[in-house]
């Protein structure tokens, strides 16, 4: 990991500046096979599960059979985990359900919003190195709660064309019928086109590796929309001389295994911390199963050194990570002044596996600084609000000619008639 000492603020973009990827070899790749997809539906989308994911599938959508055969292939412990987690990410987003109030702006005139589900939403999973049987937690929960009718899940398959068991149950779970054995980009462009097998969905969630992002971004200019623009994941956490050194080490180790273009960064007030967390990086990283992809990602990475915790602050809220634990003694008052970030964790109990599980909130976030303007996935994200209103004549009487007035003034005449006619029909 890079050390930096007392960085001036002039030199912050470049700490707060993520690995560059030249993709544009990669967006055509991606353009491709959407393409394909496209055109050729199914047949297309057998063709790159054999080329992608070395399978061969006769069929493309998870049978009854194999969901009620993955039920029987997990443990009850995980089961039972599964089941918590549940219930907390149920609870946590059932609060954020919207409440429209009629509103008299003025006499005569009343403006609502109604929160309607979106009809069809696309889930993906990715299944690659790890397979994120939470992340259908995560978003098939609140695609029911919000009472989306169709909701469709796409996920690869193994080399033997089945779908690990945990996704299955996780999906049952979560009320989940529509499970599809695709990956990668044909994932993206089956849900967003359509085929004859994956119906058109109007909004595609989930995260993915850089071909997957490149893919929702590309159906996302004319075809379907997407739940946030994202790169790899990254974690910055904030730590004190009181931090828990063990803690700290842990937490930007448990980000840097996801994968080798994920990203941590350290900022911390203690010169003896930034030490101490460097040696025990080293120490727990022999132990972990995915420490040499773990390793590739701290090289990328960096530990800062500050003066005190409000140019801490300020230096993260530049950085707008996607995880931002805030580890230091004065955590209270550090997070008032949080601006920019996808979900915070704080005190040293907080650790972002929390998050990831099973504590209630939504772990697909915005990452590579879209936290600057974006937030992560919410109840919000599965609904659309429409906008009522209705005029009464009083209402005519008490806007009327404020509308004329504006009109004739931008212009347009026909958006004035409208109004005068019913100004007049009151005379």
């Amino acid at each position: 990991m890079k050390i930096i000492k007392y960085p001036q603020k002039d030199s912050w973009e470049g700490i707060v500046r993520r690995p560059h990827l030249d993709l544009s070899q990669l967006n055509a790749t991606v353009n491709g096979v959407l393409s394909d997809i496209k055109e050729n539906g199914d047949k297309a989308v057998r063709k790159y599960e054999e080329k992608f994911d070395h399978a061969s599938l006769d069929e493309i959508e998870v049978t009854t059979e194999e969901k009620e055969e993955a039920m029987s292939l997990i443990s009850k412990e995980l089961y039972d985990s599964l089941v918590i987690a549940h219930n907390n990410i149920a609870k946590f987003h059932e609060s954020q359900k919207f409440d429209g109030k009629k509103i008299v702006t003025v006499n005569g005139v009343t403006c609502w919003q109604k929160s309607v589900p979106i009809q069809k939403v696309g889930l993906y999973i990715p299944g690659g190195t790890a397979p994120l049987f939470s992340t259908v937690l995560m978003l098939a929960t609140p695609a029911k709660i919000a009472g989306c009718p169709e909701i469709v899940l796409c996920t690869p398959p193994d080399k033997e064309g089945r779908v690990n068991p945990a996704i299955l149950a996780a999906a049952k779970i979560a009320g989940v019928e529509r499970i599809f054995k695709i990956g990668g980009v044909q994932a993206i462009g089956a849900m967003a086109y359509g085929t004859e097998s994956v119906p058109k969905v109007y909004k595609i969630f989930g995260p993915g590796n850089q071909y997957v992002m490149a893919a929702k971004q590309q159906v996302s200019l004319h075809d379907v929309a997407i739940d946030m623009p994202a790169g790899p994941s990254e974690v910055c956490v904030i730590a004190d001389e009181d931090s828990n050194v063990e803690f700290v080490a842990a937490d930007l180790l448990s980000q840097a295994e996801h994968g080798v273009d994920s990203q941590v960064i350290l900022i911390t007030t203690s010169e003896s911390m930034l030490d101490a967390v460097s040696k025990e990086i080293e120490l727990q990283l022999k132990k972990l199963p995915r420490r040499e992809i773990a390793a590739k990602t701290l090289e990328n990475s960096k530990l800062v050194l500050v003066h005190d915790t409000d140019e801490a602050i300020e230096l993260s809220n530049s950085y707008a990570p996607e995880h931002l634990i805030i580890a230091t003694k004065d955590y209270e008052q550090l997070s008032e002044k949080v601006v920019n970030a996808g979900s915070v964790f704080l005190g040293k109990y907080a650790c972002e596996s929390a998050g990831d599980y099973a504590s209630g909130t939504n772990h697909t976030l915005p990452t590579h600084r879209y936290a600057l303007a974006y937030n992560g996935v919410n109840l919000d994200s599965y609904n659309r609000k429409i906008t009522f209103q209705y005029l009464t004549e009083d209402g005519i009487r008490s806007i009327g000619q404020a509308v004329v007035t504006m009109a004739e003034n931008e212009q347009l005449e026909g958006h004035a008639n409208a109004m005068r006619l019913r100004m007049d029909s009151l005379k």
